[in-house]
């Protein structure tokens, strides 16, 4: 399992999508079952959900290995099970995975957990999930920690010991609000390079966010040049403001950018060494249209982040 959570990180960094980034787990898990003595290769195995949100679309994507499937509470407390069919667990091989996406308005509640919370004496965990879905539409309600939620729905398991064991995890959504986002597009002209910095310093001064006016611009121009030299247009350029900056650059290309050492002697080279130290973290990810490296800078205190439970009782 501790070889399976490094995998993930690793995978999760390199933005896949949910079902390429199971596929990526599926196949490590039968290398390990293929390293493994012959006695313990059928014990080698796991089941995975994966769940990616987007705070600023407020659309949530996942994708099961044979884990049970989340159970969600909207608002309005109308609980329901995700409608998503699990693929096999890890390991199994020669089965495609399914991504489904929702859309998920702020303060929805995400109920993930193992199947040890729905499998009563019974084994019936068909049952066991409307228990559970039952018993959030009755114990989620606006404004209630997460924690009390989660002890909540854990109590009626001291008259009932379960057979296996629980780990629950309960996540409370929240999105970026429509004015801390501005986006535009930008032809691949060299002059685009001033007009998306003017763009950007205009708009870091709405915000009142002039004191790291200077870097953006640095990395919005490096990472716009980049584009228009090496992929060609449209090229889209957003900014997030919330607890962080993040700067956004979209290009039509789906060449991987890489950070390498300019010699002294070089012209070029350096553009992402300069985007890598002006910011916190930065990376890129793909599309169907193409791919979007991203730089994060830190602006100082902001609201609370994504809130989260895990409860973890046996």
């Amino acid at each position: 399992m501790g070889r399976l959570r490094t995998a993930v990180q690793t995978l999760a960094d390199l933005e896949l999508d949910c079902d390429d980034l199971l596929t990526h787990l599926d196949d490590l898990v039968q290398r390990l079952a293929g390293e493994a003595a012959p006695e313990n290769r059928d014990t080698v195995g796991a089941t995975c959900l994966y769940a990616l949100y987007d705070p600023v679309a407020r659309r949530c994507a996942l994708a099961s290995a044979g884990h049970p499937v989340p159970v969600l509470v909207p608002c309005d407390g109308r609980a329901r099970p995700v409608d998503l069919s699990p693929g096999p667990p890890l390991g199994v091989g020669g089965m495609p995975f399914e991504t489904v996406t929702v859309d998920l308005a702020p303060g929805s509640v995400l109920a993930l957990y193992t199947d040890g919370l729905i499998k009563g004496d019974d084994g019936d965990t068909d049952a066991g999930l409307r228990r559970l879905t039952d018993r959030l539409a009755a114990c989620c309600r606006p404004g209630r920690p997460l924690e009390e939620i989660g002890r909540a729905l854990l109590a009626d398991l001291d008259d009932h010991p379960p057979r296996d064991d629980i780990a629950l995890l309960l996540v409370r959504t929240r999105a970026v609000p429509a004015e801390s986002v501005a986006d535009w597009e930008f032809p691949a002209h060299p002059a685009s390079v001033a007009d998306a910095r003017e763009a950007a310093t205009r708009q870091l001064a709405e915000w009142g966010l002039d004191d790291i006016a200077f870097s953006t611009e640095l990395v919005v121009s490096e990472l716009v040049t980049n584009a228009i030299r090496y992929a060609g247009g449209p090229i889209g350029l957003r900014l997030i403001h919330e607890d962080v900056l993040v700067c956004e650059v979209s290009d039509p290309s789906n060449t991987q950018p890489r950070l390498r050492r300019a010699r002294t002697t070089d012209e070029g080279g350096r553009g992402l060494f300069l985007v890598a130290q002006l910011s916190t973290r930065w990376g890129s990810r793909y599309s169907r249209r193409g791919k979007t490296i991203w730089a994060e800078q830190a602006v100082g205190p902001g609201p609370d982040e994504l809130m989260f439970s895990s409860v973890l009782p046996f």
